[in-house]
């Protein structure tokens, strides 16, 4: 089983409007690979492959410094926004089974004026990539709702607040460093097994790769880099407020044979507003309707 690939050009963010029948056509394709896979690389979003190297590149310039360099900038140092800032490599076990994740991060949840960030470029290139990531998660969204016969805007009341302090939606710069192997503990893994907590990922990864994806059939797969594309994957939360419709599937970035290469990797972790969770998990799949395609024109955010 691979991964497919959608072309997301009737939607991507230079689109203001869109027939409703490219939308559902659209919404059909995104569903048959959430329902069988969770995951699925989307081409032609509008999100170029120089923004995504532009982002990489400074989030390289900061990884590769001494750590005295890093660390003011560590996650916990910021009373108001916790999860914000730089991860030191083994500080996290997605798999707590395993030892630490062999893997650096920097979490960007916050742009409030009170934050300090390691340069004036680095803040600008993370909100930049932040809002368009966040732009085209919304778009995701809608062609989602669309699929499952709910109103478009369903998803998109719930994802109201990407952004503001009453939501939790973080970007996260993710450097995989060159490994030693005479230094790596047994069944230790850049990145541990785990699935998504929130609504849906957007993945953009570097070239070196590394990203499996468990499969329905108990066999993990690879999930490569293909340049120019955005991996989408449903995360715990939708495949609740889905009643398993769409699947969050289990994933991990194993240490390839040669350990001594890097790899980048940029996850936003999109989630909803709390307050909107029961209210809307109440009665989100009650509906048996199916889109329908017509010649109307829909208005894109």
């Amino acid at each position: 089983m691979n991964i497919p690939v959608i072309d997301f050009s009737p939607c991507n963010l230079g689109e203001n409007s869109v027939l409703d029948e490219h939308i559902v056509d659209l919404g059909r394709q995104l569903k048959s690979s959430f329902t069988e896979i969770g995951f699925v690389y989307l081409k032609n979003t509008g999100i170029t492959q120089e923004e995504v190297e532009q982002v990489m590149d400074i989030s390289k310039t900061f990884f590769l410094q001494p750590v005295e360099m890093k660390v003011p900038f560590r996650r916990g140092s910021f009373a108001n926004f916790p999860n914000h800032g730089w991860v030191s490599s083994e500080a996290e076990s997605l798999n707590p089974r395993r030892p630490g994740d062999l893997k650096e991060a920097f979490n960007s949840m916050s742009f409030h004026n009170d934050i300090h960030w390691p340069s004036p470029a680095f803040e600008d290139r993370q909100l930049s990539f932040y809002q368009r990531c966040r732009q085209l998660s919304l778009r995701v969204l809608r062609v989602m709702a669309i699929s499952l016969g709910l109103e478009p805007e369903v998803f998109l009341h719930a994802h109201r607040h990407i952004g503001g302090e009453k939501n939790g939606t973080t970007l996260r710069s993710l450097y995989y460093p060159p490994v030693n192997s005479e230094l790596v503990k047994e069944d230790q893994l850049r990145c541990g097994e785990h699935s998504d907590y929130g609504s849906i990922t957007l993945v953009f990864q570097g070239q070196a790769g590394g990203l499996q994806v468990l499969s329905t059939s108990g066999e993990y797969i690879p999930a490569p880099c293909i340049p120019g594309t955005v991996l989408i994957n449903i995360a715990d939360l939708m495949q609740r407020w889905t009643s398993d419709h769409f699947i969050s599937a289990q994933q991990d970035f194993f240490i390839k044979p040669r350990h001594r290469s890097t790899g980048f990797c940029f996850p936003l972790l999109v989630t909803p507003v709390l307050v909107n969770l029961w209210l809307s998990s109440c009665n989100l799949m009650t509906t048996t309707s199916s889109p329908a395609a017509t010649a109307r024109t829909s208005t894109l955010l």
